[in-house]
């Protein structure tokens, strides 16, 4: 089968796009620009097209996908369906991808990512996540019929995905306008998910996944808060990592700080143990080396540390912030600073009260502009207002040169950091301003 991708550069599609293309099929795709996505599919051997236009449509194409932020007035999608070419997007083309495949499918508002990953290193299986895993340098594998799949609820495509095994690490309403604010419709979506799949792995303490109406038999439920114990943090090689204590299964050493890595890499040991012995898991897991844009070091020195993290919502932040913590316990740096840039209108306000409030610990609180995307309703939100009982220093962008990161307002340098603990987080191009 000859596929076409319409938008391959984006981390979701491109790693369908390369599993297609381990799979046997003729694999082409454009985007609107070339990026380092794009790049690393040319050089593996995937033709991709920048930017975007009519003729990259061939006609002996038999399939092409698009994502989600295709619209159809997009050259290639018209002269797809005005030569009858069948077109599916990027969410109804993963029965074609995933139909045969023993998946092991993880959903989730927060974790998802992270735990995938752990599943891929421990299972050392296939992989398609929405993100790049340290372990094998890619956000996909190829390695055989055995595929770890980050499951996405965003657009309900989750339901699509085929799961022979379900893993939830919760269920926190997200992406409402999807479900059209419509909470029965939302957590429906997740009921289905779980109790399609022949097994089952949840994260049982999670109040919403408590609401559900879900199948027992064939399910592990995990329960932190007795389950997981004698969680200690440690430096290895200066790298974080921490180590906790399952159920009665032992001990167990994962990359990255925090109860959250404990409880992730906790709900991945236990879908593997239908696949592996213990002893293998226990082992595997080392492989893990953490995600891009996960508590991912960009600098690190002695007195000074620049962080990114992907987190754009008040539960992932909080975390992360309490994951610099426990890291700055052990380091010792002059000061803990956060750099928000808040991802779309829409999410910042309808999360208003949790972005007030996930702020704590940090000395100082660096709020950049809205990061949004085209077409969104602007709304106006007094930032200095709602956030005043942390002093907020309001920037434009950032300069990050070594051992320092300037905060840029009108033209001029307002502050520079050369000391400390700098933490970034937000969904947009932050990450690139954080890398100088």
């Amino acid at each position: 089968m000859k596929v076409h991708f319409i938008g391959i550069g984006g981390i979701g599609l491109s790693a369908l796009a390369r599993f297609l293309n381990n799979d046997g099929h003729e694999v082409c795709g454009s985007d609107m620009k070339n990026t380092p996505i794009t790049k690393a599919l040319q050089e593996e051997g995937i033709k991709v097209s920048c930017p975007q236009d009519a003729s990259n449509i061939s006609d002996d194409l038999d399939l092409v996908v698009y994502s989600a932020a295709v619209t159809d007035e997009n050259p290639e999608l018209i002269e797809s369906r005005v030569k009858q070419i069948r077109t599916l997007s990027r969410k109804e083309a993963l029965p074609i991808i995933l139909g045969d495949k023993k998946n092991y499918c993880v959903a989730g508002a927060h974790g998802k990512s992270t735990t995938t990953a752990i599943l891929a290193s421990i299972l050392n299986s296939s992989a398609l996540i929405g993100a790049i895993s340290k372990d094998f340098g890619s956000n996909f594998r190829y390695v055989n019929d055995l595929v770890a799949f980050e499951a996405d609820e965003s657009d309900a495509s989750f339901l699509l995905s085929n799961p022979y095994c379900s893993i939830v690490t919760n269920a926190e309403p997200e992406h409402m306008e999807y479900y059209s604010y419509d909470e029965k419709k939302f957590f429906g979506a997740y009921e289905k998910f779980i109790n399609m799949a022949k097994k089952r792995v949840l994260n049982a303490e999670d109040e919403h996944i408590k609401k559900l109406n879900i199948e027992e038999e064939n399910c592990i439920n995990l329960y932190p808060s007795k389950d997981i114990k004698n969680i200690s943090y440690v430096l290895r090689d200066n790298e974080p990592h921490t180590r906790f204590e399952l159920l009665d299964l032992g001990f167990f050493e994962v990359w990255g700080f925090g109860y959250h890595i404990a409880l992730d890499a906790s709900l991945a040991i236990l879908a593997a143990l239908d696949e592996l012995d213990i002893e293998t898991i226990r082992t595997n897991i080392l492989n893990y080396k953490g995600i891009k844009k996960r508590f991912d070091f960009v600098q690190a020195t002695q007195g000074f540390a620049v962080i990114d993290d992907y987190a754009h919502h008040p539960t992932e932040i909080k975390a992360t912030i309490n994951s610099v913590i426990e890291y700055d316990k052990i380091k010792r740096m002059t000061k803990k600073v956060v750099i928000w840039q808040p991802h779309k209108y829409s999410r910042t306000i309808d999360n208003l009260e949790g972005f007030k409030a996930c702020f704590e610990g940090c000395d100082d609180l660096v709020i950049l502009p809205i990061w949004t995307i085209p077409g969104e309703k602007k709304v106006e939100i007094d930032f200095a207002k709602e956030f005043a009982k942390y002093n907020p220093i309001f920037a434009n962008s950032l300069q990050t040169s070594e051992g320092r990161i300037q905060l840029i307002a009108e033209n001029k340098v307002i502050k520079t950091y050369t000391d400390g603990l700098i933490l970034g987080v937000g969904a947009g191009d932050i990450t690139y301003q954080l890398r100088h």
